[in-house]
C-alpha cells in the first residue's frame, strides 16, 4: 500500500498518457465524475473529527489568508503571464477565468493525500466557492472588461452535493462509530488514490482533442500559472506567520483552481479557444498536485519519525 501511494505521481502521469491516446476508453465514464468525487469526499470525511472544524472556526485567520491569496494572486498571475507570452485575447480570457475561479474539490483530495490540514482545505473550498459567486464575475469584469454571469445556485448546489454532504456524512460516521471506521484508516488513502486516478483519466480523455490544439506558449503559461500559485501560496502564507501544515494546505488550495468551472464558463461566454487554458489546467494541476502530495507526505513521515525518536531518547 505504501509503495502504491508513494508512486501516485507516476501512476497519474502514465494514466494521463494512456487516457490521451485511448480517450474512447474513459470518455464514456464522464457521468461518473461527480459520484466519484463525492465518494472521495466521503472517504476523507471518515478521517475527520468535529474538533477539526471547531479548531478552524475558533481561528478563521488561515481561511481568510488563503481565500485572499487565491483571489488576489491567481488572477494577477494570469494577466501577467498572458501579457508576458503575448497570448491572444481569447486565451488571455481563458487563463484569467481559471485564475478567478474558486478552489476545486481536487485540492481537497490532494490535501488529504499530502496529510496537510484537511479541515482547513475543505473550509477554504467552501469559503472560496461562496466568495467566488461574487468575486469571479467581478475579477473577470475588472481584468477583461467583460461581464461574466455565474450560475450562483448551480455552483452552491454542486459544492453542497459533492463536498459538504459527503464530508458531513463521513465525519458523522467517524464521530458516532469510530470503532467501525478505525480499521479502515490504513486503506483509505490507497482507495482515494485509485478513485482520483480514474477521475484524472476521465478528465484527460474528455479534453484530449482540445489538448492537441494547445500551443507551446499557452502550455508554458498554464504550467507557470499553477506552479507560481503553489509557490506563492506557500511562501506568502509562511511570511504571514502560518505554520508549515497550514502553508502546505494553502499552497494546494491557491494553486489548484476549479478549472472545470473555468472551462464551462469559457465555452458559454467566450469560445472553444478560451476553454483551452482551463482544459490544460485540469490535467496539469492534478499531476503537480500528486507530486506535491507524495513529497509532503513522505516529509511528514520522516518528521514524525524524528519527533518520535527524540521522544524515545528523552524517555530513556
Amino acid at each position: 500500500m505504501r509503495l502504491f501511494n508513494s508512486l501516485f505521481p507516476l501512476w497519474a502521469a502514465l494514466l494521463s498518457v494512456f487516457a490521451f491516446l485511448y480517450s474512447e476508453v474513459f470518455a464514456p465514464l464522464q457521468p461518473g465524475i461527480v459520484p466519484l468525487l463525492a465518494t472521495v469526499m466521503f472517504t476523507m470525511g471518515l478521517t475527520l473529527e468535529m474538533e477539526d472544524f471547531k479548531r478552524i472556526a475558533a481561528d478563521p485567520r488561515p481561511v481568510m489568508v488563503g481565500v485572499l491569496l487565491q483571489f488576489i494572486l491567481m488572477p494577477l498571475l494570469a494577466v501577467v503571464l498572458a501579457k508576458m507570452f503575448g497570448l491572444s485575447n481569447q486565451l488571455t480570457a481563458g487563463l484569467v477565468l481559471v485564475g478567478s475561479c474558486a478552489g476545486g474539490t481536487a485540492s481537497n483530495v490532494i490535501s488529504y493525500l499530502a496529510r496537510a490540514d484537511l479541515a482547513l482545505s475543505i473550509s477554504m473550498t467552501l469559503s472560496s466557492t461562496l466568495v467566488g459567486v461574487i468575486a469571479t464575475p467581478l475579477l473577470c469584469s475588472f481584468y477583461l472588461s467583460t461581464t461574466v454571469d455565474v450560475d450562483t445556485m448551480g455552483m452552491l448546489t454542486s459544492i453542497i452535493q459533492i463536498v459538504f454532504l459527503p464530508v458531513l456524512l463521513g465525519t458523522s460516521i467517524n464521530h458516532f462509530a469510530p470503532n467501525l471506521v478505525r480499521p479502515l484508516h490504513g486503506y483509505l488513502p490507497s482507495f482515494s488514490i485509485g478513485v482520483i486516478l480514474l477521475i484524472i483519466a476521465i478528465v484527460v480523455a474528455l479534453n484530449s482533442e482540445r489538448l492537441l490544439e494547445v500551443g507551446l506558449l499557452t502550455l508554458i503559461a498554464v504550467m507557470l500559472h499553477n506552479l507560481f500559485g503553489l509557490g506563492g501560496g506557500f511562501y506568502l502564507s509562511r511570511l504571514l506567520g502560518l505554520d508549515l501544515r497550514q502553508s502546505h494546505t494553502i499552497a494546494i488550495e491557491v494553486g489548484m483552481q476549479n478549472s472545470g468551472l473555468g472551462v464551462a464558463l469559457a465555452l458559454e461566454f467566450f469560445s472553444a479557444t478560451a476553454a483551452l487554458p482551463g482544459a490544460l489546467f485540469s490535467v496539469w494541476h492534478n499531476i503537480t498536485g500528486s507530486i506535491l502530495a507524495s513529497h509532503w507526505s513522505r516529509k511528514r513521515d520522516s518528521l514524525e519519525y524524528v519527533i518520535k525518536d527524540d521522544e524515545q531518547l528523552k524517555a530513556e
